[in-house]
C-alpha cells in the first residue's frame, strides 16, 4: 500500500491524472480480495496488482478510456467456472472493481499526501472514498482521511452524513469496508499496523531476507556487531541499521509491538541464546530463530533452567521457515519470508 501511496502523489505532484483500481467487493474464491489495489496510468503502466489475468487487464483498458474522459465506473467480475472458455483463471468467485479517476486537484494532493505520511509513519487511520451516484453510474467521486487523533482531512460531505458519523465509521473498522448511504456508498480502508521485521545478524542469510522482506512490505530493521557487515551498502532496502557494541543489549532503545516480528540470524550460539533471551521479554507476534534442532534444544534447555517458562519457549519459530528444502542463503530467506507472510496473514485475518 505504500508503494500505491509514493506513486499516486509522484503523479499528482506531475500533474497526471490516474485510475486507482480497488477492489470494492468479492465473493467465493478469487485471485485478490476487497482492497486490493493497482494505479493505472494514461499510458497504461500498471503499479501493483489486483490479481493479474484478464480481470487486471480488462481494468486496466477500461481505465485508459475512464481517463480520456475524466470518469470514474464500477467494473463487476465474474470468475466462475462458466466463464472459463473466455477467462484465463478459473477462481470460482465474483469481484467488483472500481476504477477511480484521481485528478491532480490540490485537495487529492493534500488527501494522498497526508495518506503516504500517515504510512510511512505507521500511524492509524482509514482512507475514504466517497462515491456519489450507483454501481451502475458512478458520478462524483471525494477522497478523505481519518486519523485516530480525530482529524478529518477532504471534503467529505453528503446530506445526512455527519462528521461524527464518518470518524465512527473510520474508527469501528479494522477491514475494508463499504457503507451505503442514500444516493452514495463510502469505501473505508484502514491503514493496516506497519510490521516491522527486526533482523539480528547481518549476515549471508539476513542480507538476502532483509531483501525478501521488504519487497513484499515489511518494513526491515537490521542489527549486527560488526560494522562491516551491518551497513547501508549491504542492506540498501533496510529502514534502519544498528551497530551494536554487542548482543547483550540488543533491544536497548526498540519498541516492539505485538504485530512486530524478531528474528534471530546471529552468527553464534551464545549470540542466538542472548538474544533470545531478550525477545522473549518482549511482545513480538513473531520470534523465529535459525539453527539445527540440536543447537534449538540445547538453548531451551539452558533458558529453562534460567527460569523460563515452556509457555515462552512456545512462542519460539525454530527452526526458523517454512519446510522447503532450502539450502542457500537465498533459499533459505525465502523460507524464512514464507512463515513471516503467513504468520502477518494469520494475524491480519483474526483482526478482521
Amino acid at each position: 500500500m505504500k508503494m500505491i501511496a509514493h506513486a499516486a502523489c509522484e503523479l499528482l505532484e506531475k500533474g497526471e491524472s490516474f485510475v486507482l483500481a480497488t477492489i470494492v467487493s468479492h465473493s467465493g474464491s478469487t485471485p485478490r480480495t476487497s482492497g486490493s489495489k493497482m494505479i493505472v496510468t494514461a499510458g497504461g503502466r500498471g503499479i501493483g496488482t489486483i490479481g493479474g489475468g484478464l480481470l487486471e487487464a480488462g481494468a486496466m483498458s477500461r481505465a485508459v478510456e475512464l481517463i480520456q474522459r475524466g470518469q470514474s465506473a464500477i467494473m463487476p467480475f465474474d470468475l466462475s467456472i462458466d466463464t472459463v472458455e473466455t477467462m484465463d483463471m478459473i477462481c470460482g468467485g465474483k469481484a467488483e472493481v472500481l476504477l477511480d479517476c484521481v485528478l491532480p486537484t490540490p485537495a487529492n494532493r493534500t488527501v494522498f499526501d497526508r495518506w503516504r505520511r500517515m504510512l510511512d509513519q505507521g500511524r492509524k487511520g482509514s482512507l475514504l472514498t466517497l462515491v456519489r451516484g450507483s454501481e451502475n453510474k458512478v458520478g462524483t467521486i471525494v477522497h478523505g482521511l481519518a486519523t485516530t487523533a480525530g482529524e478529518l482531512v477532504g471534503d467529505i460531505s453528503l446530506p445526512g452524513i455527519r462528521r461524527d458519523k464518518v470518524m465512527a465509521l473510520a474508527a469501528e473498522s479494522s477491514a475494508v469496508r463499504t457503507e451505503a448511504f442514500d444516493g452514495a456508498f463510502m469505501l473505508v480502508e484502514p491503514a493496516q499496523p506497519v510490521c516491522t521485521a527486526y533482523l539480528f545478524g547481518a549476515g549471508h542469510v539476513a542480507r538476502s531476507t532483509a531483501a525478501v522482506a521488504a519487497m513484499v512490505g515489511f518494513r526491515v530493521s537490521v542489527a549486527d556487531d560488526r560494522e562491516e557487515y551491518a551497513n547501508r551498502e549491504r542492506f540498501r532496502d533496510a529502514s534502519e541499521i544498528r551497530v551494536l557494541e554487542n548482543f547483550g543489549n540488543a533491544f536497548s532503545g526498540l519498541s516492539i509491538g505485538g504485530e512486530d516480528l524478531v528474528v534471530i540470524l546471529t552468527r553464534g550460539h551464545l549470540h542466538d541464546k542472548s538474544v533470545l533471551a531478550q525477545a522473549l521479554n518482549t511482545d513480538a507476534g513473531y520470534i523465529g530463530m535459525i539453527g539445527s534442532r540440536k543447537k534449538r534444544d540445547a538453548i531451551y534447555t539452558a533458558l529453562l533452567k534460567e527460569g523460563f517458562s515452556q509457555a515462552d519457549i512456545d512462542r519460539v519459530h525454530s527452526p526458523i521457515g517454512l519446510s522447503i528444502g532450502a539450502e542457500t542463503p537465498e533459499e533459505i530467506a525465502v523460507s524464512i519470508v514464507a512463515e513471516m507472510i503467513r504468520h502477518r496473514a494469520n494475524s491480519f485475518n483474526a483482526q478482521g
